[in-house]
């Protein structure tokens, strides 16, 4: 909590610093120059003085839409210049110090979503955030007591009845021996991927079995109960993943949703195993490790037309028909599905972004055609670089990322900005 709080107030004082600095130059650089150096003001304040503390790419993307909306000649010459979508936020006409508070006086005491260019959807997903947190700070409270509810079932024993169900759900290893056997004639780098998912979902199913019968062991009092086993013991009295099962791949699904998706992903790659061939269409969240599978596409690629793999990139194209008629394989690349819309809708028939429903907090994604593609051009107008994360939890943990790649959709009727602010993003999981 201490050192919470240091980082807050390290953070609040390098913003205001950062806020002092910038005031400085925009007051030096329009007070000595005759034609407002915007470039320059965008550079050292965006780039440089803010920018510099800011690490992520699409947060700087961010950052400078922004600055350039704000930073132009219009600013200075439009009467009530509009900073925003909404009536209330606007620069008001040169006056007096005191006509300038009474404008900050009238300004709303809670800023709507639309002050800053997001779709009122994000007040709600707010919303959502902070009652998990206050739920799982109220369940972090919870007395442990030796029974629970009316019927006086004890702790251990509901754990002992939970754990009995995902025991019984857990899907069997798949065989690696056999499915390497059947691979040894075709190396490929995507037969090279199953193999190693297959090994890291082994070991995943290996360690869950394990440790739900040891738990069973140590509450029976048959082995002593270590930390492992009570934090798991823990986890899965409040309906959570142990730690301990979380450490394949990131997901921060309740314990039944995330049992019900491990069988999914283990069925996509058990089928794979078992007829040799590889799925028409790939399902991409059921990775472990995504980055890998779609490298390995490259390399096929790559192989396929005698060409570097550095002089790959992506090139991508969203389905318009049904998965149902999707029945063969792309001439170059993969299919891809699975995949959700956070921040706004898709328009199916024109294949491009919209604006999102009231209360559609996510939609799903149709097919995309992931092609590789030698010496791409650069993203020209009407696209939008939409990055890909593996969860909602967008920044990742300090040793796994969640970013994956950047897909490039068609911006529709909005440029490309306004999907930057709306924070639009593709997720490969939910978490439910």
């Amino acid at each position: 909590m201490k050192k919470a709080k240091s980082t807050k107030r390290k953070l609040s004082n390098n913003l205001e610093k950062a806020r002092k600095v910038s005031e400085n130059l925009i007051g030096m650089y329009l007070d000595d120059y005759e034609e407002t150096p915007w470039e320059a003001l965008k550079y050292l304040v965006a780039g440089v003085n803010y920018g510099g503390h800011v690490t992520d790419d699409f947060d700087r993307r961010l950052l400078m839409t922004y600055i350039n909306d704000f930073f132009c000649d219009a600013c200075l010459d439009t009467p009530y210049f509009k900073l925003s979508t909404l009536p209330t936020y606007y620069i008001p006409k040169d006056g007096t110090l005191q006509s300038y508070r009474e404008y900050i006086s009238m300004l709303p005491n809670i800023d709507h979503p639309e002050a800053f260019g997001q779709h009122p959807n994000a007040d709600i997903a707010s919303q959502i955030i902070e009652t998990k947190n206050l739920f799982d700070t109220l369940l972090s409270l919870q007395p442990q007591v030796a029974s629970v509810g009316g019927a006086g079932q004890t702790r251990e024993q509901k754990v002992l009845d939970l754990a009995a169900d995902v025991l019984k759900r857990v899907p069997e290893e798949i065989d690696y021996e056999q499915t390497a056997k059947i691979m040894a004639d075709d190396p490929s780098p995507l037969n090279v991927v199953l193999l190693q998912e297959i090994s890291r979902y082994n070991k995943l199913l290996a360690t869950i079995k394990s440790s739900l019968i040891e738990l069973e062991r140590g509450i029976k009092g048959l082995v002593v109960m270590s930390s492992d086993l009570e934090e798991t013991f823990n986890c899965i009295y409040d309906v959570r993943v142990p730690p301990l099962w979380g450490k394949a791949y990131p997901s921060n699904k309740a314990l039944a949703n995330w049992t019900r998706d491990l069988v999914h992903r283990v069925d996509q790659f058990a089928k794979w195993a078992s007829t040799a061939h590889q799925p028409v269409i790939f399902w991409l969240s059921g990775f472990t490790f995504p980055t890998g599978f779609l490298t390995a596409v490259l390399q096929t690629s790559a192989r396929q037309n005698n060409i570097s793999v550095d002089t790959l990139s992506w090139e991508f194209t969203v389905s318009t028909v049904d998965d149902s008629n999707i029945t063969q394989y792309p001439k170059d690349g993969v299919w891809v599905r699975g995949l959700y819309l956070e921040g706004a809708g898709w328009d199916k028939k024109n294949a491009a972004l919209i604006e999102a429903d009231p209360m559609q907090l996510v939609c799903p994604i149709p097919t995309i055609h992931f092609k590789p593609v030698e010496n791409k051009k650069k993203t020209g107008k009407g696209i939008y670089s939409c990055p890909c994360y593996y969860y909602p939890n967008r920044a990742g943990t300090s040793d796994r990322a969640s970013y994956i790649v950047s897909v490039d959709m068609k911006s529709g009727a909005m440029m490309a900005d306004h999907w930057v602010k709306r924070g639009t993003a593709l997720l490969m999981s939910l978490d439910y």
